[in-house]
């Protein structure tokens, strides 16, 4: 009964997601597709041996790769010629009616992402790998599950059939909106941005840890089935149709030409609308649409005589830099902006630019009333690519980082070994307003109401210095504010009462300490169980938790040792806020131990092993070496199990685990 449900769980849940992801037209509301998927988990949970290799479940990472094996194509991934005007597009268009006088053409949207071949087996999906150099590829398949565009298993109801083994071609990517959200996060991590979304959804694939790549809501357009013509299928429609039956998602904005000079006209229409797609697009391809038609043509040694790739004029503007100013962030950072000569760019009219840091001005030499070349990473950022010093008259000025903060006029500091300068003073005016925004934040302490014009509102009015003073507002000063009336006043109160009550995670990640995510404040609550225990913590204790490194350890450290970041803890103690984790930890019994899980256990799933290890103070890790403390197994250990015994590593089963754990 169980296995029954489970199949068609599966196949509620992957139909669900062909519907949305495939053709934009959700079947199922996200509470419903989450019950659906709740169900599953618990029934695999259950019966860990009824998991298989197309089950749903196996989208939300988890594998960690050592390094990717190489893989040998079926056939090989050749590049596409490039077309770059009309007179290219008449020139491929003779040479193929040289071959073939009749002909069709059936033009798509070329993606701006990576080739990803994917191998299927008894309709089952068993290998994705990259292009590579075209006849080797790098083996990516557990990444690639995490994609919920790429089918698991093709479709039972498909009315073509399934062959013993089928390979599909088609283009792994980023939307836009998903390029956004990793590079916002990146910057609050203080990283290095992705320059556009094919280099970030490149990264994303080839990411070790599936986890990572599951998290950056990745994409997938198929558009290439090898055994076209063993199926009968006749034309690179048919293909595509076909792709679609079998729970692809294929991008159906393409069309099918007579001649190449609609062709033309389309490849022009459509440079003008390029970009209203939320992904990237970098041309056109244009395809021969009979598959007879393209094996008479056949192959260069590089590319199919059959298909050409237009590709869209980079789109660069001109510009000038009337300013350069600067913003100071939550955590000190100096970041300067170019104020630009409004011009009209992707779509869009641009009039800032962020420039990042000094380094970065240097090495393009950016100088105030320089002209300079813009474009948007990605469609999406406007960036400077360079300056264009051939225009320069003589009245431009070399840009120089202010000595002292322009907000507060403490003084500026840039640390060995980073590229960013800062404002060391906590209470800076443009750092409160930033940090206030962090500490409300959803997950911070989730002060609904609290947006960033109300922030600079309280701010503007003098109610409050910093965020502990948010607990200490009163209805009588915040009524006569403007828009806020007496429900919107007691909303927001409730709201900022209801927040004293987050507990210590959500507190630790508010507090804004450099390099302290929402993880890492959970791993820390977890370990020291109230504020006071971490405000005592030392660099070389802090080491040796699972995930924190000698710069983090640094930053929490110092962070706590500063005497107006005490008080202004104390100032949230005595507003009431909630200064410890709900559940403390009573043991550390596997405190500075490296601890590796083979195998399928029967009491936690991957999530909850590891959730379990760090909270008793060990460290998860996916690998066995000799560094590992000791291996938990289950069922199907297999070979890290073999590796441990080989190195005479302590290996306990899981009810042998569960018994250390009582022990404590």
């Amino acid at each position: 009964m169980s296995g029954e449900r489970l199949s068609e769980l599966k196949r509620i849940i992957e139909k669900a997601n062909y519907h949305y992801y495939g053709l934009d037209d959700p079947i199922l509301s996200d509470a419903e597709y989450d019950s659906y998927m709740q169900e599953l988990l618990e029934i695999e949970k259950k019966y860990p041996e009824l998991v298989t290799n197309d089950s749903p479940s196996q989208r939300v990472g988890g594998f960690v790769a050592s390094q990717f094996p190489k893989v040998r194509h079926s056939e090989t991934l050749l590049s596409l010629d490039n077309a770059f005007d009309a007179g290219d597009l008449k020139d491929f268009d003779r040479r193929v009616r040289s071959v073939i006088p009749e002909i069709e053409y059936l033009v798509e949207l070329k993606i701006d992402g990576l080739t990803v071949a994917l191998t299927y087996e008894d309709g089952v999906l068993q290998r994705a790998a990259t292009r590579g150099d075209g006849e080797v590829g790098e083996e990516i398949t557990a990444n690639v599950k995490t994609i919920r565009a790429v089918p698991l298993r093709l479709w039972e109801n498909s009315e073509i059939e399934v062959l013993p083994v089928l390979d599909v071609r088609g283009e792994g990517y980023m939307p836009k909106e998903s390029f956004l959200q990793l590079n916002r996060e990146r910057e609050e991590e203080e990283l290095a941005f992705f320059a556009n979304p094919r280099n970030a959804a490149a990264g994303s694939l080839r990411q070790q840890d599936s986890k990572i790549t599951a998290q950056r809501k990745l994409g997938y357009f198929s558009y290439q089935l090898l055994q076209a013509e063993q199926l009968g299928l006749r034309t690179q429609q048919e293909v595509l149709k076909a792709l679609s039956e079998y729970g692809f998602n294929v991008n159906r904005n393409y069309k099918v030409f007579n001649n190449i000079d609609e062709v033309i006209e389309y490849c022009s229409m459509m440079t003008g609308e390029r970009h209203s797609f939320p992904y990237d697009i970098d041309g056109l391809v244009i395809k021969v649409n009979n598959l007879t038609h393209q094996r008479e043509l056949g192959y260069t040694a590089k590319s199919p005589r059959w298909a050409i790739a237009y590709k869209f004029p980079a789109e660069q503007v001109e510009t000038i830099v009337k300013d350069i100013v600067i913003n100071v962030g939550r955590t000190g950072v100096l970041t300067p902006t170019a104020i630009l000569k409004n011009v009209f760019v992707a779509g869009s009219t641009v009039g800032r630019a962020t420039l990042h840091n000094l380094d970065n001005i240097r090495d393009k030499d950016i100088r105030i009333g320089d002209y300079v070349l813009l474009h948007k990473a990605g469609d999406v950022i406007p960036e400077i690519i360079k300056s264009l010093p051939q225009k320069r008259t003589g009245d431009e000025t070399v840009f120089k980082m202010p000595e002292e903060c322009p907000a507060c006029g403490s003084p500026v500091s840039r640390l060995e070994g980073e590229v960013a300068h800062r404002c060391q003073n906590i209470s800076c005016p443009s750092r409160q307003r930033e940090a206030l925004i962090h500490f409300v934040s959803r997950d911070a302490m989730n002060i609904e109401g609290l947006g960033p014009a109300v922030v600079s509102q309280l701010l503007d009015n003098q109610l409050i210095k910093d965020a502990a003073d948010l607990y200490f507002l009163e209805y009588s000063r915040l009524i006569g504010l403007e828009r806020m009336g007496e429900k919107a006043v007691q909303n927001l109160l409730d709201a900022i009462e209801s927040s004293k009550q987050r507990g210590l995670a959500p507190l630790i990640f508010a507090l804004g300490i450099r390099h302290v995510g929402v993880k890492i404040g959970k791993v820390l609550a977890n370990r020291y169980g109230t504020m006071e225990a971490l405000l005592n913590a030392s660099e070389d204790e802090l080491q040796s938790i699972g995930d924190i490194g000698e710069i983090m350890a640094k930053s929490i450290v110092n962070f706590f040792r500063d005497e107006a970041n005490q008080n202004f803890i104390k100032k949230l103690e005595v507003a009431g806020v909630k200064m410890f984790a709900e559940r403390q930890v009573t043991t550390q019994i596997l405190a500075g131990k490296s601890i590796v899980v083979a195998g399928t256990l029967k009491e936690w799933d991957r999530r909850g092993i590891e959730q379990l290890i760090e909270s008793l103070g060990g460290k998860f890790t996916s690998s066995v070496s000799r560094n590992t403390s000791f291996v938990v197994y289950g069922e199907s250990a297999g070979s890290k199990l073999d590796k441990a015994r080989g190195l005479g590593i302590t290996a306990y089963n899981e009810e042998e685990f569960k018994q250390i754990i009582r022990d404590s």
